[in-house]
Order: C-alpha cells, then sequence, then structure tokens
C-alpha cells in the first residue's frame, strides 16, 4: 500500500515536471519606441501578444532620449527611432546590432491647428506663418528630437525660419507639440500628420513638403545588450502583414 502511494506520488511530480515548461510564462518584452508610434504600436503589440503569447512592455518618448537611456543601461529589447540620425548613434556607440536594424515606417510633417480655429494657410516658400501666429507661439519638439529637427529644416527651406524663431513653445517630444495645440496653448505647431490623426481637438492645416527637409524614416532595432529572444521574431512582426495594416490605419507609410 505504501509503495502504491509512492508509486502515485512518483507519477504525479513527474507529470509536473513534464508540464513545468508548458506553464511557465515567456519573459516580458521591453520597446523603447518613439513617442509618435504609441496609438498604432499599442495595437500592433496586442496583435502581436494575441498570436505569439509573449507581453510587450512599450515606453514611449523622444528618439533622442531613449537612445540615451539605453546608453545608460536601461533595459530595453527593442528600439524604434523615428529618424536615422539616432539609430546610427545607437549604431555607433555599439547599442544595437546591425543585421536586426531595418527601415519600418515613414509618415507627413503637418501644420496643426485647434479644431475650432479659423486659420487658413497654404504651406510653401515665404508663407505667412509669423503673421497667423498673431503673437502666439508655435509649438515644435525641441531641436534633438526628429520631429523637432524636421520642423527646423522645413522652415528653413522655406524661408520663414528667422520669423518665428523666437515665437516658440518647445515640446519634450512630438506628442508635447500636439498637447500644447489640443489644450489650446498654441495657436499653431508642428508634428506628424499622424499625430494630428488620433486627436480630434486638433486639425490640420497643410502638409509641409517632403523635399523641405530630411525624409522621415522609421527603423527598427534589437538593443545589443538584450538576451531576450523574442526580439527578432517581434522585429519580423513589425514588419509583416498584420503590423502593415494596422500601421496604414493610423496613416502611416509602410516601407519595404
Amino acid at each position: 500500500m505504501r509503495s502504491s502511494w509512492f508509486a502515485r506520488l512518483a507519477a504525479v511530480a513527474f507529470a509536473l515536471l513534464l508540464a513545468a515548461p508548458a506553464l511557465a510564462q515567456p519573459a516580458p518584452l521591453t520597446v523603447f519606441a518613439a513617442a509618435s508610434l504609441k496609438n498604432a504600436l499599442d495595437e500592433v503589440d496586442t496583435a502581436y501578444t494575441a498570436r505569439s503569447h509573449v507581453p510587450v512592455r512599450a515606453a514611449y518618448a523622444a528618439s533622442s532620449a531613449l537612445a540615451r537611456q539605453i546608453e545608460q543601461g536601461a533595459p530595453a529589447d527593442v528600439y524604434v527611432s523615428a529618424d536615422s540620425d539616432w539609430m546610427d548613434y545607437a549604431a555607433q556607440h555599439n547599442l544595437i546590432t546591425p543585421a536586426s536594424r531595418h527601415d519600418l515606417l515613414t509618415n507627413h510633417l503637418a501644420l496643426i491647428a485647434p479644431a475650432g480655429s479659423p486659420v487658413r494657410l497654404a504651406v510653401g516658400p515665404n508663407f505667412p506663418l509669423a503673421q497667423a501666429l498673431g503673437g502666439g507661439r508655435l509649438a515644435i519638439a525641441g531641436a534633438d528630437v526628429p520631429a523637432g529637427r524636421y520642423g527646423r529644416a522645413s522652415l528653413a527651406s522655406l524661408g520663414v525660419w528667422a520669423s518665428v524663431q523666437n515665437q516658440l513653445a518647445p515640446a519634450e517630444n512630438v506628442r508635447g507639440a500636439l498637447a500644447f495645440v489640443a489644450q489650446g496653448e498654441a495657436p499653431l505647431g508642428i508634428v506628424y500628420d499622424t499625430d494630428a490623426m488620433t486627436e480630434p481637438k486638433v486639425r490640420i492645416v497643410g502638409l509641409f513638403p517632403d523635399a523641405s527637409h530630411p525624409r522621415i524614416v522609421y527603423p527598427v532595432a534589437q538593443v545589443a545588450a538584450s538576451h531576450n529572444a523574442a526580439g527578432p521574431g517581434y522585429i519580423a512582426f513589425l514588419r509583416g502583414p498584420q503590423a502593415g495594416a494596422i500601421f496604414k490605419r493610423y496613416g502611416f507609410i509602410v516601407l519595404r
């Protein structure tokens, strides 16, 4: 009788040992991504987790801030930047795995106003931006933030930078610039068109010519210090058709 009890106990222990790998939860994947990706990437991450059962923890901020955090040892597995320069910075400082880098998305730069604003402007060379501000300030991301750098380059290219450079409302990132306009704290702002599409309290006044600023590119790469085996599969999912369809719904242009 005692031997039978021990046999049953051994059988249960063996079954639990076999089941242990199946019961173990995969380690969460930590993604550092540009603030302008938040709405779309949150949905993409939900779809990825539903398929892979790997939970995703996303941290959103300016691409510059995220690159510096990774450099300082912040625990990230995947980095998605809003421009090539900050991904280049990460590569030059050996912060990413070079072979994992891919250009993922692009979009457009937009001039926005509060939804109820009567402002009408045709964005082009020497357009009367300072006059349209009416003494208010132009919301724009900081100079080291991709959206801020694109915006300043475009204003300079169009010949209006000198007229507005002392009327800026600098924001920590592009979503901060969006919030300034949405909350009525700035009469105009420069963001990505994809940001404007997520906020009903603003409207797009016009798009900046693509040729007036460096090409907008969102590259993705695995962080070199990451030991999470899910990283390559996540990047492959971002480049796949299911994620691509979600990004397109949010106004992004998928690069191949």
